[in-house]
């Protein structure tokens, strides 16, 4: 079968949810709730923790709790995880993005990288406590 074969389907119209795996949940808490400030949803002792970004969800997993799968036969959500650093991009103006700079270097996280993108776009990388890769950067580095 070719993808030609398929049936139609519409294009997704945007992330809902996007996940990193995290071994220290109360480390990423500390990190995702207090340095970035994110709105907690939900939290699962051992087993996740997750946040609200904009229009979207950011999941927090230990991946040695998730490998396992769900136990709740009403919420049966196959196992999964990863490890290894995994990268997220959070959206931000460029003033914004320096604020961010000395609010992240003042809680000490480095900043890795920071520069201009060929379309003029200025982006900063640092790491989460579990070595995750973050970078904010200005919308029209795509858009």
């Amino acid at each position: 079968m070719t993808h030609s074969d398929l049936p139609f389907a519409p294009s997704p119209g945007a992330i809902l949810e996007a996940g990193l795996y995290v071994e220290d949940l109360p480390a990423a808490r500390a990190f995702y709730g207090g340095v970035l400030g994110l709105k907690e949803v939900i939290h699962v002792k051992g087993r996740h923790v997750f946040y609200r970004v904009g229009g979207a969800i950011l999941l927090i997993f230990n991946p040695n709790a998730t490998a396992k799968g769900s136990s709740d036969d009403r919420l049966p959500v196959p196992a999964h995880g990863a490890h290894g650093p995994g990268h997220l991009c959070f959206a931000a103006s460029r003033e914004d993005i320096h604020a961010w700079r000395a609010r992240l270097t003042a809680a000490g996280h480095p900043i890795e990288a920071a520069f201009d993108w060929p379309n003029g776009a200025h982006s900063i990388y640092f790491r989460d406590p579990a070595g995750n890769s973050l970078e904010f950067a200005e919308p029209r580095l795509w858009f």
